[in-house]
């Protein structure tokens, strides 16, 4: 039986009123679509990496844990907040494997299938993609929600104009201009690096 949203939105604004016994009640209602965002991240991981969809589900919940004051408004902004604690992990572990591989181990997401098929298949280094975004962050704060909770929160178009207080069809110009965006800039980064530039 799938839990009612309404009862996610009721213990998620418990929570950020300081209910104590919200969080508890609340982890189980919203496991499953934790664990469904994350296997959909390490789909597009290579094969050996480390961490499993479960360990990063624990991680961000964890870290989740302490944002207790955050007013949440429903249980999209929930998930996609969280979402974006996952991206977190995954690019804080890319980090640290680059540093103490000298780059060799770099995580890798398919931006063809996030984008909506919208164009030739080619893979983005995640840390690549993380810097891009907050490049486009400082450019344009909302297309970079937009992106956050499209691609790594796996939000619908009229979810993320809900969380955002806007309408679909300014959603709709921000993921496209966000997307052509991000792969004007990813494209410019690899060339830069094939060129050692």
């Amino acid at each position: 039986m799938t839990p009612e949203p309404a009862n996610i939105t009721q213990l998620l604004v418990a929570w950020s009123e300081g209910d104590a016994a919200a969080l508890p009640a609340l982890a189980p209602l919203v496991e499953r679509e934790l664990h469904r965002i994350a296997a959909s991240y390490m789909a597009n991981e290579r094969r050996e990496h480390t961490l499993q969809p479960t360990a990063l589900v624990n991680e961000a919940f964890v870290r989740l844990v302490g944002w207790n004051k955050v007013r949440w408004q429903n249980r999209a902004h929930f998930y996609g907040v969280a979402a974006q604690v996952m991206r977190r992990v995954l690019v804080d572990f890319a980090r640290s494997r680059q540093r103490g591989k000298r780059g060799g181990a770099a995580l890798h997401v398919t931006l063809n299938e996030a984008l909506d098929h919208a164009a030739p298949s080619r893979d983005a280094d995640l840390v690549e993609l993380d810097d891009a975004l907050r490049l486009l962050e400082r450019l344009s704060s909302r297309q970079c929600q937009v992106v956050e909770l499209r691609f790594f929160g796996g939000l619908e178009l009229e979810e993320i104009a809900h969380v955002l207080g806007v309408s679909i069809g300014t959603v709709r110009r921000d993921w496209s201009l966000a997307r052509a965006w991000l792969f004007c800039e990813l494209d410019r980064t690899n060339r830069s690096a094939a060129t050692g530039r």
